[in-house]
């Protein structure tokens, strides 16, 4: 055998071993999630990565900068933070306490969700009996984002405000509750976001789907709130042969163009937290 074909033999194997192919979606669940050390962390407050910084794929998730659990025990509170280049959104998913915004304190309670835009100092805290638990959201600011002055007071609602909707052309066993959208949103209940461009919850009645589909502009997270059934990562050759069998608390991260959908497997209406952000490099 010749010595330039021995060595490429030799040379292949290894070469392969250190080039890590980077996979289509993530898959995350907050039951097994490890806290770990973070900015926002206190002697009371833990926080659960799931996306972006503290995972162990970070990278992967371009304009996602974070996306985890925050934990806060009775009477705790985190530490504040404050990010000059990234927006976030908190949605209360357990418990009540109060939103630290600019040093002041706004009583928050389950299923608010909240903007904060960049520069503001924030956090949260639990003023009572049970544990507060809350959803943190960050995206990364491209250059030459508007900065704009920042609300005096912040900006909340409640899931219970926002009207359950059919939407484009998804089919009517998935009903929308439009949460939040961009700055030129005319639909959500709130418009915000310069990265982010849709935040809601899809309800599925049993049998239901959102039918699978795939987004060329924006990356997608979905977070099982409740409910059972399969999600579909992936897609394959029909577009629905990565179907994954997931329960409340597990979480996806879609890359751009990944088929993306779920089908509720299961007797009860399923719950889904959704949020969209734009992939900052364009198509």
């Amino acid at each position: 055998m010749r010595p330039y074909l021995l060595s490429l033999l030799i040379l292949t194997p290894l070469i392969a071993a250190e080039r890590a192919v980077d996979p289509t979606f993530l898959r995350r669940s907050i039951s097994s999630a490890a806290a770990k050390e973070s900015d926002i962390a206190s002697s009371g407050c833990r926080y659960k990565p799931l996306f972006g910084a503290g995972d162990s794929h970070p990278a992967l998730a371009r304009g996602v900068a974070r996306f985890g659990e925050i934990t806060v025990d009775p009477g705790a509170e985190s530490k504040a933070v404050q990010y000059p280049k990234e927006e976030q959104v908190y949605f209360i998913s357990e418990g009540a306490g109060e939103l630290i915004y600019s040093g002041r304190k706004v009583k928050v309670r389950r299923n608010d969700f909240m903007y904060l835009p960049a520069g503001v100092s924030h956090g949260l805290a639990n003023s009572g009996t049970g544990a507060l638990k809350a959803i943190l959201m960050g995206f990364k600011l491209p250059a030459g984002t508007p900065s704009g002055a920042a609300a005096a007071a912040p900006i909340i609602a409640n899931t219970d405000d926002v009207r359950k909707q059919v939407v484009g052309n998804h089919p009517p066993s998935t009903l929308y509750q439009l949460m939040m959208g961009d700055t030129r949103s005319t639909r959500d209940k709130i418009a915000a976001g310069h990265v982010l461009t849709s935040l809601f919850i899809m309800e599925m009645t049993p049998g239901g789907t959102n039918f699978p589909h795939h987004h060329d502009r924006e990356e997608e997270i979905y977070l099982l709130l409740d409910g059972t059934g399969d999600m579909v990562a992936g897609g394959g050759m029909d577009g629905v042969e990565g179907r994954h069998a997931s329960k409340p608390g597990d979480a996806y991260f879609f890359r751009l163009n990944c088929t993306v959908g779920f089908y509720n497997t299961g007797s009860t209406a399923a719950h889904i937290l959704a949020v969209r952000s734009l992939y900052p490099f364009g198509k």
